[in-house]
């Protein structure tokens, strides 16, 4: 049984960016031809609070999706000290810009009388800092055609009793570049990993959250650093919304993975050349391979024993950046 099929075309996108819109310096237009040129062939831009659609930039090869970036703060001002939550709304249908709960507080770029054009769902202008109220928001999004990821969970400083209450996301930022590059702890694989343990089915994705203060090359650029490699039954709009949600696509920072398959309990990888390949299960010891000091390694074979409660491959590269499929729960994997 094939996880991550090599047969099955792969596509890099960056699900989280913003543009000259909010905060961005990089015109909508800008961003499209610096990420095809990179080598992806879909792009979110998810402003802030501003579900603005770009489908007339998309072509028969690149793709934008439908987005934006809401949040939540205890108050709605921001502070250094203190948590917050910042989650991605990806619209199913790309002319589906309604903003979920709208709150005047939170509306910092959008000139405000632009929101008469937009549909307007949930109760507005009552964010309340809970995961009851967020889990809410995430109700109310899915029912008006909606998918929600929870973006740079290092950054936003949330206990982790508070990620683990919240009920409704698709999937996490893994690796969120733009925090990364400032911090190196925007990898997220321990929290993830204990989501996972706590029976949480929910995917994986890195994605830049740039806003391009740097140009391209500099050693602050936070583009072209995370991104996800997505696994549709087609190159279509609808089907990449399917397989985000599915959690078709694996997160990275530069390795490929090619191949994740499962006969009874034996796993076996193929990837790109990279330093370790480690197959994580619950456990404190992951089942691990290594290369050596002078060379690398493209492939392992593991075998799980019976108390592995989920399967999750993760790669890492000369450079120290990681590719990490999603965690495959137990039920999934028949053994």
């Amino acid at each position: 049984m094939y996880l991550i099929s090599p047969k099955k075309k792969q596509y890099k996108a960056n699900l989280h960016c913003h543009s000259t819109f909010s905060d961005g310096n990089k015109t909508p237009e800008q961003l499209k031809e610096m990420y095809k040129r990179h080598g992806y062939s879909i792009l979110c831009i998810s402003d802030h609070e501003y579900p603005k659609k770009h489908t007339d930039l998309a072509d028969d090869d690149f793709i934008l999706i439908t987005g934006y970036e809401s949040y939540i703060r205890p108050t709605h001002k921001y502070d250094a000290y203190n948590s917050e939550i910042h989650i991605n709304f990806l619209s199913r249908d790309p002319d589906n810009t309604a903003i979920v709960c709208y709150d005047e507080r939170y509306i910092k770029y959008a000139p405000r009388e632009i929101f008469e054009k937009f549909d307007r769902v949930g109760e507005e202008n009552a964010r309340v800092y809970s995961p009851e109220y967020i889990n809410y928001m995430l109700k109310v999004a899915k029912e008006n055609g909606m998918i929600a990821t929870y973006n740079h969970a290092y950054w936003s400083m949330e206990d982790e009793s508070t990620i683990l209450a919240y009920d409704g996301f698709c999937s996490m930022e893994m690796c969120n570049y733009s925090s990364y590059n400032g911090n190196r702890l925007d990898y997220n694989a321990a929290i993830y990993d204990k989501m996972l343990c706590a029976g949480k089915r929910i995917a994986c994705h890195s994605a830049d959250d740039n806003h391009n203060k740097a140009e391209d090359g500099s050693p602050a650029c936070d583009s072209f650093g995370g991104f996800a490699m997505i696994m549709p039954e087609s190159f279509e709009y609808g089907t990449i919304i399917d397989a985000i949600e599915k959690g078709e696509m694996y997160s990275s920072m530069g390795p490929i993975i090619k191949e994740v398959s499962i006969e009874g309990n034996k796993v076996h990888i193929e990837c790109s050349p990279v330093k370790h390949i480690a197959a994580f299960t619950g456990s404190k010891t992951p089942k691990r391979t290594r290369a050596p000091f002078d060379g690398f390694i493209t492939s392992a074979d593991f075998e799980l024993d019976d108390r592995a409660k989920f399967l999750r491959v993760s790669i890492t590269d000369e450079a120290g950046r990681h590719a990490d499929t999603r965690g495959f729960m137990r039920d999934e994997l028949d053994f």
